[in-house]
């Protein structure tokens, strides 16, 4: 059977999988997992084969771009301690407790083997957390902590298989070399990812019409990734911090084109999340039959590696989470004071492994310099997989029942944040639209807006309650006068993002809120 008709299966498969798992209430990603395994078991349904190459280098760019793009930079650089005691701190501390118990299980494996396999599972991948998280009110920091882990844990977990597939390849091993290699493949993936990021935003402010935005928006991403790889920097830590600086200046791009841009991209990465779980589940079968038949114990041995990562990760940031704050009294009162128990709870089990760790495996060289095989190739490969699906079906089928049992779905830090930035906007709104009242022949409809929002204002200041400008959408005004409103919202908006009062995220979703407003009272 030819590509054409199985992708078409497959995306039937996700479209059935996306109906289903929200009346389920498992997250998608763990269905498809397991609607490719039961596909790989039927004999009449075609496999389907991906060259590694492929999943890192098609696949993996616009997923990570797209994750940065909807991060939020400013919660980012509050929480950069934590996330990169996760992101660094934990990947070395999951590698070497790994490759330790992996050289007890599987004692034909290489040293540097063993460690290669530790760097394989170490990412974590929070889609099938987010899958569970987006929909429940979890605290801001909790989410924060964990989205920037996951985005640059993916570079750092890659960078440390790389540089442990070199030493299995070459024998040799300096720590020195591999500490300086690390530094410069990190610092130079750094450098060509703000220059592409800071070229997207440029492009941003001249270019005009959605098709061509979104080509250049999806060029952004490959530029960044084969760039870096072509300098011999992290192409995956280029990806995404141009996906932090393009998203920095999106405000640059006209209202019906950002709304536009930004449904292309949800569902650019909808799909190819979806194919990649899809392919983790279509793959395991077969791998792990292949493992079986070269080391009869390896699946044994996978699963212990299994708990390693797991509990390596418990083990990791309980400590990690209250004893640099009990050290140090300035970075205790900077963080706000101590994390509740129940949401580092919550953070030790969202270690969820997907789509990179399966890349990375996928892509171990099939053979050394000398034409030798690469020492235990299947076995990574397959304690892989089943590091994957243990992470994939055991924690991310109970992160939604865990949530909800450590109460932690009921407060939503954000809405103090939107409700001032609302009050923002809608005080800025009412300045402009005082100073079209103040001139002759005003539209009444001009006074009737400004009672309306006055009204809003009053209710958000009197009664603190969420309210969302929807007069907008109701009342037909002059152009200019509807055009210098939105200008004044956008700019007290943006300016709030500016300054740190509100997030990215927030700032994101309300300016979405905005756009679609304008566009609403465009077409009426």
């Amino acid at each position: 059977m030819g590509i054409l008709p199985i992708l078409i299966l497959m995306l039937g498969v996700i479209g059935m999988i996306s109906f289903l798992a929200p009346k389920v209430a498992i997250p998608a990603p763990v269905l498809l997992a397991v609607a490719g395994v039961v596909w790989s078991l039927i004999p009449s349904l075609p496999s389907l084969e991906i060259a590694p190459g492929v999943i890192l280098a098609v696949f993996l760019p616009p997923l990570l771009y797209a994750d940065a793009w909807e991060a939020s930079w400013i919660d980012f650089r509050r929480w950069l301690r934590p996330i990169l005691q996760l992101a660094i701190g934990l990947v070395a501390f999951t590698i070497l407790a790994v490759g330790l118990v992996a050289h007890r299980a599987l004692p034909g494996l290489p040293w540097a083997a063993c460690f290669l396999l530790g760097a394989i599972v170490s990412p974590t991948d929070t889609v099938a957390v987010h899958a569970v998280l987006e929909r429940l009110r979890v605290p801001r920091r909790l989410t924060a902590i964990l989205g920037g882990e996951s985005l640059v844990n993916d570079a750092t977990g890659l960078l440390g298989a790389g540089l442990a597939t070199a030493v299995v390849l070459t024998g040799v091993f300096e720590g020195g070399r591999i500490a300086s290699s690390f530094a410069r493949i990190a610092g130079f993936g750094i450098v060509i990812g703000a220059a592409v990021g800071l070229a997207a935003a440029t492009l941003n402010y001249f270019v005009r019409g959605t098709q061509v935005l979104f080509v250049f928006s999806l060029l952004a991403p490959y530029a960044a990734y084969f760039l870096a790889e072509h300098a011999g920097a992290s192409g995956v830590l280029a990806v995404v911090i141009a996906g932090f600086v393009a998203s920095w200046r999106i405000h640059y791009i006209a209202p019906e084109s950002r709304v536009e841009l930004y449904s292309s991209w949800e569902q650019l990465a909808f799909l190819l999340n979806a194919l990649m779980f899809l392919y983790i589940g279509l793959e395991a079968p077969d791998r792990l039959k292949q493992a079986i038949a070269t080391v009869p114990g390896v699946i044994g041995s996978a699963l212990w590696i299994g708990v390693t990562v797991i509990v390596a990760r418990f083990v990791w940031v309980f400590p990690g989470a209250y004893v640099p704050l009990w050290l140090s009294p300035r970075l205790r009162q900077r963080e706000g004071g101590y994390a509740s128990p129940r949401g580092v709870m919550l953070a030790s089990w969202c270690g969820v492994r997907g789509a990179v760790s399966l890349a990375a495996a996928l892509s171990v060289p099939a053979t050394l310099m000398d034409g030798t095989p690469f020492p235990g190739r299947a076995e990574i490969i397959a304690c892989t997989l089943v590091v994957i699906l243990v992470t994939l079906i055991g924690q991310g089928v109970t992160l939604l029942p865990l949530v909800r049992r450590l109460g932690l779905s009921d407060a939503d830090p954000t809405d103090a944040e939107v409700r001032r930035a609302h009050e923002a906007m809608l005080a800025a709104g009412i300045t402009r639209l005082d100073a079209f009242c103040s001139q002759e022949s005003c539209p009444i409809a001009v006074y009737r807006l400004r009672d309306a929002m006055s009204d809003q204002l009053a209710s958000l200041q009197d009664e603190d309650a969420m309210a969302r400008a929807q007069a907008l959408r109701r009342l037909s005004i002059a152009g200019d006068v509807r055009r210098a409103v939105y200008r004044a919202q956008t700019d007290a908006l943006l300016t709030l993002r500016d300054q740190g009062v509100v997030n990215d995220r927030v700032h994101q979703e309300l300016q979405l809120d905005l756009d679609r407003a304008n566009i609403d009272l465009r077409a009426g």
